[in-house]
């Protein structure tokens, strides 16, 4: 739950899969676009007039792997979170501000869709796999296990670069959490 600040819920499609990166902390930063689309009725009365807005999403964490192991490109998602407000300077050197949505809670729409929950299990340092989820191998992403080696390659999600190895991707712009 958001403590300072106005809370929202977003529902939308995501636009594109999820990317996890690492902090240099090594905490993982996960990042999707949504868009939200919102119908009201035309100035005719008869057609309906439909407007299309984009959020950029960000998970911390545990939340954030499990995140990008669960959504993907065109996944119809419930998002509760806050916005933030983040400056950023482009390698430019130009400036800039663009506003994310922090997310507390991120859960598939269930309208159109079933999901099957599998309870993630916790470790510290995110490495090693273990339990029914298998894998193993060091590092930051560990091992995924049941859902193959990684990247959404079939519709079993196996074959890529989300298990097995590891190693700490740093990739992201965050050096930490935010709050």
């Amino acid at each position: 739950m958001a403590v300072n600040g106005a809370q929202i819920t977003l529902v939308g499609n995501c636009t594109r899969d999820p990317e996890v990166t690492y902090a240099a902390s090594g905490t993982a930063v996960c990042k999707f676009g949504l868009a939200v689309n919102f119908r009201k009725p035309g100035k005719n009365g008869g057609d309906w007039d439909e407007e299309v807005s984009f959020f950029d999403v960000v998970a911390f964490g545990q939340f954030g792997e499990n995140v990008g192991d669960s959504l993907t490109k065109g996944t119809r998602a419930v998002v509760v979170g806050r916005l933030q407000i983040r400056d950023w300077e482009g390698k430019d050197g130009n400036k800039g501000r663009s506003v994310e949505v922090v997310a507390d809670e991120i859960a598939p729409s269930l309208r159109w869709a079933t999901a099957e929950v599998v309870r993630a299990e916790r470790s510290d340092n995110d490495g090693g796999g273990g339990g029914n989820r298998g894998g193993g191998g060091g590092g930051n992403r560990g091992g995924d296990g049941n859902r193959g080696d990684g990247n959404r390659g079939d519709g079993n999600r196996g074959g890529g670069n989300r298990g097995g190895g590891g190693g700490n991707d740093n990739g992201g712009n965050y050096d930490e959490e935010p709050f």
